[in-house]
């Protein structure tokens, strides 16, 4: 029996342990909040994933948010939340789509920008002979037409007859390891002074090596375009196979242009091109107030339910209570430790799990009601009550979490928010009800038939009504 009191005092100790804990490092350690109770901005592009062979997409969508996140992260942004999600709704089929999530950044157009630095680079190779004779003749036509008195030369017309004059390959900036801004042998006049020309090389990862390698082979005499942003910056002829996976790239470029497009380069260069679609900022006032009210709600509702269970089961309800604390603090904790990114979705998740630990605990009640009611002692009901509870509650909890996986596994970011919440209340309340609660009614019943009057009194004014 000491054994049972021992124990059911140490659940006691580690909830108030784990709430002393919380309380101390509230300021140094506060937990991790998302973006709709801290405030910043939310941005979601559509991925062009024309390009992109139908079994290669999923691995294309995440080499471009690890290179969103390392750019994002080289800019110092505390946590940001970068995702990747297949769209249908209000489609034509699907669209592969990217969340971005950045937390204090209020200022839309610097969001924007931190996105739009990352270069998009690209090796096209030419088209068919044909093809490419087509292009030659219009472009003769163009620039001879531009020579006439009081003609101009039309830019934009002559820049789309270029980029015809290309197609695209596999080879883009999803295979680029590392760039480095380098001096060409050959001088060129800056300012009256010969100086060296800047240049940048390109070393791809062995993937990627393999690929320019088949590729020069394919165009020995030819010439493959270089794309930065969908801008031909070079077009160099092959004269020979290329191994080894190293490229270069030689443009009008000034040093300082050089210096930007090589550190461009190095913090990411997006393997496929991105286009912004929908943009939303929450100030932090805005976040403050979302939390503010998830804390009441749930102060509230943990309140309500105590002040009920009290009232109606008298003893038993206040043990539950205290298992209730228990509980919460444990969840706090490991939201603190794991660490867990709460939003709003999640705090409804860990609401609606208290409810559902409640609800074992009804189960538990109703079946020792049931026990007194035939006789049983305190212990033995109990202990007859846990055990014919613990079915009904193993088979809605195990529902329930089957629930939360599916959600996390296929929901969007704000659903998984939901889900994991969700799915750990729900282990947590497992244990608190079943082992907590257990041990702290059992240390306070006694094995022999009779009890004290007044722990009878207590139990049964609680059951019978």
């Amino acid at each position: 029996m000491w054994k049972i009191r021992i124990i059911a005092l140490l659940f006691v100790a580690l909830g108030v342990g784990l709430g002393s804990y919380l309380y101390i490092t509230q300021d140094t350690t506060p937990f991790k909040l998302g973006l709709d109770l801290s405030g910043g901005s939310y941005l979601v592009y559509k991925a062009d994933t024309t390009n992109v062979a139908q079994e290669e997409i999923s691995d294309s969508m995440d080499a471009l948010r690890d290179t969103i996140e390392r750019r994002i992260n080289a800019f110092g942004i505390s946590e940001p939340n970068v995702t990747t999600e297949t769209h249908t709704l209000g489609v034509e089929g699907s669209e592969e789509r990217l969340v971005i999530e950045l937390p204090g950044v209020t200022d839309i157009d610097d969001a924007i920008a931190l996105i739009g630095q990352t270069p998009l680079l690209e090796f096209k190779s030419e088209a068919s002979p044909e093809e490419v004779a087509r292009i030659d003749v219009e472009l003769q036509e163009l620039l001879s037409a531009s020579t006439e008195e009081d003609a101009t030369l039309d830019i934009t017309q002559l820049q789309a007859l270029q980029d015809q004059r290309y197609v695209a390959t596999a080879l883009t900036g999803k295979y680029l390891e590392k760039s480095q801004l380098q001096f060409s042998q050959a001088g060129v006049q800056y300012g009256g002074d010969l100086q060296s020309r800047p240049i940048i090389t390109l070393r791809f990862n062995k993937e990627g090596a393999d690929l320019f390698e088949e590729l020069t082979r394919e165009n020995v005499g030819k010439t493959i375009a270089i794309y930065l942003d969908g801008i031909l910056v070079s077009a160099p002829t092959v004269n020979t196979v290329i191994s080894g996976g190293q490229a270069i790239i030689e443009g009008a470029f000034t040093l300082e242009e050089a210096k930007e497009t090589v550190g461009r380069l190095n913090s990411g260069a997006l393997p496929i091109p991105i286009e912004l679609i929908s943009t939303n900022t929450i100030g932090p006032t805005l976040g403050q107030d979302a939390l503010d009210a998830g804390v009441y709600a749930g102060l509230a509702g943990l309140i309500l339910v105590g002040l009920v269970l009290i009232l109606w089961y008298r003893l038993p309800g206040l043990i539950a209570v205290i298992a209730l604390g228990i509980y919460t603090a444990i969840m706090l904790w490991m939201f603190k430790s794991i660490p867990v990114t709460l939003t709003s979705a999640g705090i409804t998740g860990f609401i609606i799990s208290i409810g559902i630990a409640v609800d074992a605990n009804i189960l538990i009640f109703e079946r020792m009601k049931e026990e007194l009611k035939n006789g049983k002692n305190l212990y033995a009901s109990v202990e007859t009550g846990f055990k014919r509870a613990w079915a009904s509650i193993r088979d809605a909890n195990i529902s329930s979490i089957i629930s939360a996986v599916v959600l996390f596994w296929q929901g969007t970011a704000l659903i998984k928010g939901f889900a994991l919440t969700f799915g750990l209340g729900i282990m947590i309340s497992m244990f608190t009800a079943v082992t907590v609660t257990r041990f702290l009614l059992l240390s306070l019943a006694k094995k022999e038939k009779k009890s004290s009057k007044i722990m009878r009194f207590l139990y049964q004014n609680g059951f019978n009504k």
